[in-house]
């Protein structure tokens, strides 16, 4: 492979705001595998946010970068997998697995997408270096024949429409907008857009904590709310303390802490079986590896409001956010009920120009 922009090449990344800005183009945030492509002739190398490669894992897409992209191109995007007319991220997951029948069987079974937004060389031309506005129009021109599963990011200059799409695509698992500045070059690694995602807040039951790496103060809270069913479903967690809360919280949880996971609702969270159903705390998987998640059971007496973005299944996509206790609830009532249910909107209507 011989291009003017090699890999390993980190994306550019978004810092967050609370409103769309204005004066910028403007993208849907997709939900999926931030990737950037590598293409010289038949070479094609996928490269992951962190810089490894991805490629091994999505075979389909390989046959499918060959047939769309231009000859000899560097190209940014996500790799997405669409079920049922919206994104599945716990999909698209599946995917990173070692062996390689199960790598092929899924590439069968739940074929991936790839949505470019980026375009970063095209022939022996390193456009690092030019403006947003400019490369959009290329990658445009480099995509025009393009077809499924290789698609190209819908982009508008209109606020409006910008605002209109962070309403409506959250029905079909997309997660808010992205604005770039227009005169903006690739910023390899840096937090040079601006991401708008959506806020929610919701009551969930405090069942438990981790350690935090650094040494004897609170790393996350491990979040619960009740099912149909009664049961405290493990829903995600809520971290980012600064360090002297961290330590305020051991001292403020400590009258909860249980001295084992015995009559815990989470006491089974060792068992594989439970773990595959009901994504209990504390296993392992391919994407923890070997990192410590041990984690210290409280009873369920205590309730705190958190911000959220979205949903996964029953589970919050992404990090929760504190934003303060409510000895007013009881834990009995946090449930799912409470939790808001975006429009549905078919993603194929994202995808169609």
């Amino acid at each position: 492979m011989d291009l003017p922009v090699m890999p390993p090449v980190l994306p550019m990344l978004a810092k967050s705001a609370t409103r769309i800005p204005s004066g910028m183009q403007y993208e849907a945030k997709w939900d999926g595998f931030r990737a950037l492509v590598f293409r010289d002739g038949p070479e094609v190398e996928i490269g992951s946010r962190n810089g490894k490669p991805l490629t091994r894992y999505f075979p389909e897409l390989v046959d499918a970068l060959r047939a769309n992209l231009p000859n000899r191109c560097v190209v940014d995007g996500e790799i997405v997998i669409a079920r049922d007319g919206r994104l599945d991220f716990d999909a698209l997951t599946e995917r990173i697995h070692p062996a390689e029948s199960r790598v092929r069987l899924l590439a069968e079974t739940m074929p991936a997408s790839m949505v470019v937004f980026d375009l970063l060389a095209l022939d022996d031309r390193d456009l690092m270096e030019v403006q947003q506005r400019e490369r959009r129009e290329l990658l445009e021109q480099a995509l025009a024949d393009a077809g499924p599963p290789v698609h190209l990011a819908p982009a508008t200059l209109d606020q409006a429409v910008a605002q209109q799409w962070f309403e409506q695509f959250e029905g079909a698992g997309l997660d808010g907008v992205v604005a770039k500045p227009l005169d903006l070059p690739y910023r390899p690694d840096q937090r040079v857009l601006v991401k708008v995602k959506h806020e929610r807040t919701a009551d969930c039951v405090v069942a438990g904590f981790r350690w935090h790496k650094s040494g004897p103060v609170l790393g996350s809270l491990l979040l619960g709310l009740y099912n149909g069913e009664g049961r405290l479903q493990h829903v995600g967690v809520c971290a980012s303390f600064p360090m002297k809360r961290r330590q305020e919280l051991v001292a403020e949880l400590e009258p909860l802490r249980m001295e084992t996971v015995a009559g815990h609702p989470w006491a089974e969270w060792a068992d594989a079986e439970a773990q595959e159903k009901d994504r209990l705390p504390g296993g392992q998987s391919r994407w923890t590896g070997k990192k410590d998640l041990s984690w210290q059971p409280l009873r369920p007496e205590r309730v705190v409001e958190v911000a959220y973005d979205h949903m996964q299944g029953d589970r919050f996509r992404h990090t929760a956010q504190f934003r303060r206790w409510r000895p007013d609830r009881e834990p009995r009532s946090c449930t799912y009920t409470q939790l808001e249910e975006p429009v549905s909107y078919d993603l194929a209507d994202v995808l169609t120009p």
